[in-house]
């Protein structure tokens, strides 16, 4: 329809309830108060009162730091490790006498350990930032004293005049002044900001519709009164003073950010709210600092090597205390090597005490080889690496959109792995945001072959669960996909029926049912036809999916919707008698537009022949209790179809009829213009029970089935996370049917799932409401939430023993009360109880606060995902936020910890990343705490075998390269590329997903195993070591071991101890994990001889101490081989036990594949991990 003929319709005549004009209520009068201050000169800038005001710009951030507070903030953040805070007192107290080593090996290793992971957080913040900037340069087109400019998003500025298109985002919150229809109407769509689907009707006030082209606006000059900010999206209270009058304001003329312009060539709109200032962005919360559950872990692990660090300095000191006192006895010297008469303070036996405390603060130093310095930076590079994999995988590359995986942020990458609940939006996250007509109960037949994802996933269960009938059930299931595949695709129409199809429902016995049918679907709606002018095609644009399908399936079913006029519809109609199309005429007298509250849509029209016709679809609920007795004829088959309809996840309105007598719709017709036109507080309710006496005594005809599609694999992917033990969430801000369909749809409610309701749509709060007491009404509310809640927790206890699984649905409003400080724990405790759990009509900062809820109540570890700017908060709340990179823009992505393009992804992301990611940095720092509490405990062994005096027990080199180079890559191998199992074992066994919710790997029995695996390995090579070469001569030339030779010995133990550990320890090898394993054998053995061929001013102890002493001694070699077989023995002897008597899920797996038996089923798995036995059963899949 071309802009001019979609000008003249007024459809603020057409509507009868959306464009009421807006009445002043009590809140008016509170404008001028707290709360209620803001004003706004509204094309005015150069007003000295408006530049005094001091209102925010539109500049809109979405980045952890800025330019002023980044190094202060992040060096917070990097000191919040109490290891590096350790470190860095050591790095200062390094440069005394004190140290046993130099300064620069402590302070060095620091530096770069903070630089590294400050640089790797500041590319991360950048990234957001690049994408902020993109948003806030964004064109808009603003009108100053010249005409109109184009401006950027950034600078706009309250009280501006602009300009927005058809199919452009508002750039801030707006009040509506005019559009390009003559009342001033506009559509709007919020999905990014509350979930809806349907498209909003927005009202210019009277006093500045006609204001519609920029001359119009040379002069305009106008001031709002207002609300101040807030994060309300449902409610606004204001003035407008223009020309001497003054409006009242609503939502009805507000404008909100980050909503989009539909089905409108343009509006003109003031600047009301800007940047942080507007709804969307006060329903976010600031970009958390997010740490995972290991790392803080990692720190209280930390603590308890602090403990120990003190513990074993204070007991040496206490030795060397006992040592030092004792030195000179009677006038004769103990350890005259020390020269005690001629000493330091450091070893004054008159000053015993002092040297003591002296060496205590030695020690501190010297044992800090239990605090892996390099674990930090280790982890950081993993972690990037790791999100390289998960951003190059293929299978999480969705080609439509040409959108891979992106992990925004790589600190979360174990989380992953330990996901408890999942909260999910609905609308663009589990949704493909399409409708599509797929079914019709018409004069008691069903239509529709087609199966929906609902029957498809039920059949494949009954399959499964019945072998027996899978031959049948498999066969429909191919006949379904060859009839939808066949069938041409149509977006919005999906029908495939070859009765009706084609014209073929002319000869159908009950063809004028049909026909009336058809005609209803053809009429009852808003939608604007808009012919293109090159194909001659016609699509609509409809205020919601629903309403464009209906009218696409009338079209494709010989009824075509071609043209609307102000007063008249017309079509192109299948004559049933001669088998033509016709072109046919109807006269629009009224729309009862369908709402929340009513449930329903009717038309009132004329046709060619003078017949009034009321003409309308609803819900069952409401429609069935309209009908005459006389059009009743096929109530129960319908209301069967219906039932069948919403066990398949379907969307179901039923249609109906009836022809007025022209004495009756005079009559009604001027008592609802009274009605329309009337100022009074209650016109409201006077207009809809007027409404509701000529929506009587219908004639059923029928009823429409549309599915509100599922993404792709969906179904298949809840089913597979709940099968992981992971509980789902539904928060969305759509209605409670919808919401309710959806969840049968992708198979979070099942068939047989008892439902508990919690809502506030009861007579007696109707009752109270309508008293206006806000007091009383919020109390009655309150007492009502609890009650129901009290119900359920009873109504579960009362089924306790039973199999039956529980749902919970509870909608916004109730939510408001559920979520107060005396009812939250109930809740809570209800919904947790609940299998499933769905939340509707949440606002955004609903969807936060039930994250958080679950999040702190629970103290698992919360997943929330969605697509749109009101899913932000909820995003950022959660332990880890995943947005979806879909129609909605970027907002939810670009506030998301990672991003993915589908829902179904999600499966991947958590069932195989998130398993190995946890695994891999489990492993990692457990392996990390062996190795340096094996290194650093041979310092204390040495330190009691040299008399506590503070010696190291190795040259100074070999200590700075330990973690650097000797045993660094291979544990960084394992963070990066071990497996347990495969992706593909991983997502065909999903309960192996419980080792990572369950914290098996991190568990504080299993850090302290491996902490007492380094302790037994730090006694064996220590006391092995020295026992077997101190006692006898060490090199064929008869001289003994001296402490290079020792230290060197020892040294290359620890080297090949951790080294073959980590051999032991991989479940997956590469060539990779090879060459880092053994090159950092052999790296020792070419340093040791590199280094020793340096001056001995240089290389000190090291001079030539392996080509010349060690080498060609077998003492050496054979005191090698056996330290490290006797360090090896007390795990693997460890680990075959628990393999044989009590495997873990993954165990049982990997023996499985090794005995050629990898053909088991979960269920098997599940039960074999139970009772701890490997004798696994062959079973087919």
């Amino acid at each position: 329809m071309s802009s001019a003929r979609m000008r003249g319709i007024h459809f603020s005549k057409l509507y009868s309830f959306s464009c009421f004009r807006t009445l002043f209520k009590d809140e008016h009068s509170r404008l001028g108060e707290k709360g209620y201050s803001r004003i706004i000169y509204c094309n005015d800038p150069d007003n000295p009162e408006a530049a005094q005001l001091r209102n925010r710009r539109n500049y809109v951030y979405t980045t952890k730091y800025t330019v002023v507070n980044f190094i202060p903030k992040s060096l917070f953040e990097q000191f919040r490790r109490v290891a590096n805070i350790y470190f860095l007192v050591i790095a200062c107290v390094s440069f005394s006498e004190l140290a046993p080593y130099t300064a620069y090996s402590v302070l060095g290793p620091l530096i770069l350990v903070i630089g590294a992971t400050m640089a790797k957080e500041a590319v991360e913040d950048w990234r957001r930032r690049k994408q902020d900037i993109e948003a806030n340069n964004r064109k808009i087109e603003v009108y100053g004293k010249s005409g109109t400019f184009v401006e950027r998003w950034k600078n706009l500025r309250a009280g501006d005049l602009v300009k927005v298109y058809k199919d452009d985002y508002f750039p801030a919150d707006l009040l509506l002044l005019s559009s390009n229809y003559d009342d001033g109407i506009c559509y709007v769509e919020t999905m990014n900001l509350d979930g809806e689907t349907n498209l909003k009707l927005k009202h210019a006030l009277n006093l500045t519709a006609s204001l519609r082209d920029d001359d119009s606006f040379k002069h305009f000059k106008a001031v709002i009164k207002c609300e101040d900010p807030n994060e309300d999206l449902y409610s606004f209270v204001g003035t407008l003073s223009y020309h001497g009058q003054q409006s009242p304001l609503s939502l009805q003329q507000m404008l909100l950010r980050d909503s989009k312009l539909r089905n409108t060539e343009y509006v003109y709109g003031v600047v009301v709210f800007t940047g942080h200032d507007t709804k969307v962005m006060q329903n976010a919360t600031d970009p958390p600092s997010k740490r995972s559950k290991i790392e803080r872990r990692m720190d209280k692990i930390i603590y308890i090597l602090f403990g120990v660090l003190i513990l074993i300095s204070s007991v040496g000191s206490v030795f060397f205390w006992l040592s030092t006192r004792n030195d000179i006895r009677n006038g004769e010297l103990d350890r005259w090597y020390l020269r005690p008469d001629d000493t330091t303070v450091l070893f004054d036996p008159k000053r015993a005490l002092l040297a003591a405390f002296l060496h205590f603060l030695t020690a501190l130093m010297l044992y800090g080889y239990l605090i892996p310095i390099s674990l930090y930076v280790s982890i950081e590079l993993v972690k990037v690496l790791q999100s390289i994999f998960i951003n190059k995988d293929q299978e999480m590359y969705y080609e439509e959109t040409d959108k891979p995986a992106h992990a925004r942020t790589s600190n979360l990458n174990e989380e992953l792995g330990q996901i408890d609940t999942i909260l999910s939006d609905k609308t663009g996250t589990l949704t493909c945001n399409s409708m599509e007509f797929v079914k019709c109960s018409i004069a008691g037949v069903s239509y529709g072959r087609g199966m929906t994802e609902v029957e498809r996933a039920r059949a494949m269960r009954k399959i499964y669960e019945h072998p027996e009938v899978g031959d049948s059930l498999t066969n429909l299931l191919k006949t379904s996909d060859a009839e939808v595949g066949s069938s041409k695709s149509i977006k919005g129409f999906n029908l495939s029926d070859e009765r009706i199809m084609d014209g073929k429902w002319v000869r159908e016995p009950n063809r004028d049912i049909i026909e009336n049918f058809l005609r209803v679907l053809a009429l009852c709606h808003t939608a604007i036809p808009d012919v293109n002018k090159e194909s001659g095609k016609i699509s609509y644009e409809a205020e919601s999916p629903d309403e464009a399908a209906f009218v696409i399936t009338a079209r494709e079913l010989g009824f075509e919707f071609y043209e609307r006029t102000q007063t008249r519809l017309f079509l192109h109609e299948l004559d049933p008698l001669n088998r033509r199309m016709v072109n046919r005429s109807y006269e629009l007298l009224h729309v009862l537009e369908f709402s929340s509250a009513r449930k329903r849509m009717s038309v009132i029209v004329k046709t060619e022949d003078n017949k009034l016709m009321l003409l309308s679809k609803g819900a069952d609920s409401i429609i069935f209790g309209r009908l005459s007795d006389e059009g009743r004829g096929f109530e129960a088959e319908t209301k069967e179809h219906i039932s069948q309809y919403s066990e398949a996840g379907l969307r179901t309105l039923v249609v109906a009829y009836r022809e007025l007598g022209e004495k009756e719709y005079k009559l009604w017709a001027h008592e609802f213009f009274n009605a329309k036109t009337s100022l009074a507080a209650d016109r409201d309710e006077v207009l809809d029970a007027t409404a509701d006496k000529i929506e009587r005594n219908l004639i059923l005809l029928g009823a429409t089935a549309v599915e509100d599609k599922l993404q792709k694999g969906v179904p298949e992917c809840i089913d597979k996370l709940a099968k992981a033990g992971i509980k789902i969430w539904i928060l969305t801000g759509d209605k409670m049917e919808t919401a309710i369909n959806i969840g049968y749809a992708c198979g979070l409610l099942r068939q047989g799932m008892e439902r508990i309701v919690i809502s506030l749509d009861n007579p007696h709060i109707d009752a109270v409401e309508k008293q206006g007491d806000k007091e009383m009404l919020a109390k009655a509310s309150g007492e009502s939430i609890a009650r129901q809640i009290q119900d359920g927790r009873s109504q579960l206890r009362s089924f306790k023993e039973s199999p039956i699984d529980f749902g919970l649905i509870i909608d916004g409003k109730s939510l408001n009360f559920a979520l107060s400080d005396g009812l939250e724990h109930s809740f809570l405790g209800l919904a947790l109880s609940c299998v499933s759990v769905i939340c509707c009509r949440s606002s955004p900062k609903q969807k936060a606060l039930v994250t958080r809820l679950v999040k702190v109540g629970t103290g698992s570890t919360t997943l929330a995902i969605g697509d749109g700017a009101n899913d932000v908060g909820m995003l950022q709340e959660a332990d880890i936020g995943v947005g979806i990179t879909g129609v909605e823009g970027m907002q939810a992505a670009m506030s998301s910890d990672f991003a993915i393009a589908q829902f179904c992804y999600l499966e991947r992301l958590l069932l195989v990343h998130g398993h190995w990611c946890y695994r891999r940095i489990a492993m990692m720092i457990c392996y990390f705490f062996y190795k340096n509490i094996a290194f650093g405990l041979t310092f204390l062994w040495f330190e009691a075998y040299a008399s506590f005096s503070g010696q190291a027990a190795y040259n100074d080199w070999y200590m700075a390269f330990y973690n650097v180079f000797f045993t660094s890559l291979p544990v960084i191998a394992l963070g990066v590329f071990d497996q347990d199992v495969s992706a593909r074992l991983s997502l065909k066994y999903p309960l192996l997903y419980q080792e990572g919710v369950q914290n098996t790997l991190f568990s504080w029995s299993r850090i302290l195993g491996w902490m007492f695996n380094g302790f037994i390995s730090s006694v064996i090579i220590f006391y092995f070591t020295t026992n077997s070469i101190t006692l006898q001569a060490f090199r064929s030339d008869g001289h003994v071991l001296d402490y290079e030779i020792l230290g060197v010995t020892m040294y290359t133990c620890v080297v090949w101890v951790v080294n073959c550990q980590m051999a032991i320890s991989i479940n997956y090898f590469t060539w990779i994990q090879h060459f880092f394993i053994w090159g950092s054998i052999a790296f020792w053995y070419l340093f040791i001889i590199i280094y020793g061929y340096l001056p001995p001013t240089i290389s000190t102890t090291a001079y030539k101490v392996l080509v010349e002493a060690c080498a060609p001694s077998p003492f050496f070699w054979l005191v090698t081989l056996l330290v490290v077989v006797s360090a090896l023995v007390p795990y693997f002897t460890y680990r075959a036990f628990q393999t044989r008597f009590h495997p873990m899920y993954h165990d049982i797996i990997q023996i499985s594949r090794s005995e050629g038996r990898e053909k088991m089923s979960p269920a098997e798995l599940t039960e074999q991990g139970k009772d701890g036995s490997i004798s696994i059963t062959h079973i087919e899949d």
